[in-house]
């Protein structure tokens, strides 16, 4: 039951950062920010002489164009997603540093998860209460903070499940169990999540057909988008269920050096270099991919709106039949959750490749589906190994002091991807050819950097040599005082 409500928790939250924030945030303000100018070749052809729907090629433009005015400088309604974004992640710092100490060592860890996802989920429903775009800032910098609290706190849940189901420290002959365990539970979580994103698109796509089949104009376009915007917040906050399936107690210590808590990732280089790769690189290559090819397809191409959510569906749906594959394969091979993140980022760098070498050609749907398939299956690795990665590099007691770290540069990761393709819509091979060197930068790093499940394990002291009887938990200083505390 624990690990349906953290798999469900999952489904609720996903959407948040992959559709919610880069997708319908935009087209909601661009709603409101002002009316898009006639482009050059008109309404009726791209920059690249496609056919295109006017309303299709105005909606684009509008998301596009410059019609923010704050303080004498103008931004198109993904920069201004953009800047609210980057703001609540910079508010986030130190709110994470504050709630990571209190979820290894407070009392009320529960309390911490709750509260995190009832601000994010609530922050949601009146965004279409006042029609002005310099709201909007304050609604997405608190689902932004909530959501890196409680990504830090559900993250580190699974660390407390996994030392649950193997024990604090493992031989080194039964570390493959902790492997094979670690991959199942964070594999079908996204794999479960994807469902959820797939849903808040398709809610989005029908809200805006159903407007625009009754010509209906723009202010019941942004009363139909704060409705998925409500409609995604109250997903959001059914996830609270989780926080209620559990009542796991474990017995840690508090070290003599609290204040140094933000610090502890420093002593382990495994998880520096996890968070770099599978936070930072990863979160900025799926994202730019994604929006880049989105925003070339609509606005290039000329891609008719069913056909963009087919792709969208597509990529947030193949990972229910992938994931479960590549892990058989992953059983069968060996492999560690390193080698699957290298799997992820060489996926990521094909499609990132291709986009870049054929950026100036017309794309064929079967072409497009597929590569939406590849993708989709290199975002779910990443997501998904890049959490087992970050958990066997974590020393027991210390599992939020370094998810915080891991959820703050995912977190920027993403958005800083989202806003390469936003400063640059109409260049697809800026954002491709960026993401693709980042691509193959986290790749290196794993590589070079050596980092592995086991190894990492083994300095955050997870394994034990089979001659061993036990060990002590690496990383507790022996001046403390110990106390019983319930997981959130």
């Amino acid at each position: 039951m624990e690990m349906a409500g953290w798999c469900f928790y999952e489904l609720c939250s996903l959407s948040v950062l992959t559709v919610l924030i880069p997708v319908v945030f935009p087209l909601i303000i661009s709603q409101i920010s002002g009316a898009a100018t006639e482009p050059p070749q008109g309404w009726f052809k791209s920059v690249m002489g496609f056919d295109c729907v006017p309303g299709e090629m105005q909606l684009y433009q509008i998301l596009t164009e410059h019609t923010i005015k704050v303080s004498g400088t103008r931004f198109s309604p993904l920069i201004w997603t953009s800047i609210s974004w980057a703001l609540g992640l910079i508010l986030a710092g130190p709110i994470l540093v504050f709630a990571s100490f209190h979820l290894d060592y407070g009392f009320n860890q529960h309390l911490i998860a709750v509260g995190a996802v009832a601000a994010g989920a609530l922050s949601c429903l009146p965004t279409g209460v006042f029609r002005t775009v310099k709201i909007f800032p304050l609604y997405i910098v608190l689902i932004v903070i909530a959501h890196s609290v409680a990504f830090t706190s559900h993250t580190r849940h699974l660390g407390l499940m996994l030392r649950g189901l193997v024990g604090p420290t493992v031989l080194k002959a039964k570390f493959a169990q902790r492997r094979t365990g670690s991959g199942l539970i964070s594999s079908c979580s996204t794999a479960v999540g994807g469902l959820g994103a797939a849903a808040i698109s398709a809610f989005t796509y029908h809200m805006l057909r159903r407007n625009r089949q009754e010509k209906e104009g723009d202010e019941n376009h942004f009363l139909s988008l704060w409705i998925v915007t409500i409609f995604g917040g109250l997903k959001w906050l059914l996830g609270i269920v989780h926080v209620f399936l559990t009542n796991r107690s474990v017995s840690v210590t508090i070290p003599s050096d609290s204040e140094l808590h933000l610090l502890t990732i420093f002593k382990y280089p495994h998880a520096i270099g996890t968070v770099i790769s599978a936070g930072f690189l990863s979160s900025f290559t799926t994202i730019a991919v994604f929006i880049a090819v989105s925003l070339f397809l609509i606005g290039q191409i000329c891609f008719k709106p069913a056909l963009i959510l087919y792709l969208w569906l597509i990529y947030f749906l193949i990972p229910l039949i992938s994931l479960p594959l590549l892990h058989q394969f992953q059983i069968r091979i060996k492999a560690d959750a390193s080698k699957m993140q290298i799997l992820g980022f060489i996926l990521s760098a094909v499609t990132s490749a291709i986009c870049f070498y054929f950026h100036n050609d017309a794309w064929r749907r079967p072409v497009v589906f597929v590569f939406a398939s590849l993708q989709g299956t290199a975002a779910a690795l990443l997501h998904s190994y890049g959490r087992v990665l970050v958990l066997d590099c974590s020393p027991a007691g210390k599992e939020a002091a370094i998810s915080m770290w891991f959820s703050w540069m995912r977190a920027i990761g993403g958005c800083v991807g989202f806003t390469v393709a936003a400063v640059v819509p109409t260049r697809l091979q800026v954002s491709s050819g960026v993401a693709f060197c980042c691509a193959v930068v986290g790749g290196v790093v794993l590589i070079y950097g050596n980092v592995t499940d086991y190894g990492g394990a083994v300095a955050a002291g997870h394994v034990k040599n089979d001659s061993e009887k036990g060990s002590p938990v690496v990383g507790l200083e022996s001046r403390s005082v110990s106390k019983e505390l319930e997981s959130p």
